[in-house]
């Protein structure tokens, strides 16, 4: 069995990301605004230059209410 342990090992090494890293590019989550059901990934909302509330959290470029962080989880996206 050792060859199909081996497989199988490597099939699930090659699925597995390290936690916080969703997208494989620092991402680790997506601000939503829940009234638009408007979803911007974290690591987009400068390069969007969406504006920002007081306490530093993006605000939604539809309504101007401030959005609700959701971090990723598992090894999908954060959809």
């Amino acid at each position: 069995m050792g060859l199909i342990d081996t497989v199988t090992d490597a099939l699930a090494a090659s699925t597995q990301r390290a936690p916080g890293d969703a997208g494989g590019d620092g991402s680790e989550g997506s601000y939503w605004c829940d009234d638009c059901t408007v979803r911007v990934r974290d690591v987009e909302v400068d390069d969007r230059g969406i504006d920002r509330d007081d306490d530093g959290v993006p605000r939604c470029p539809d309504c101007g209410d401030s959005m609700r962080f959701e971090r990723a989880s598992g090894s999908g996206c954060a959809c």
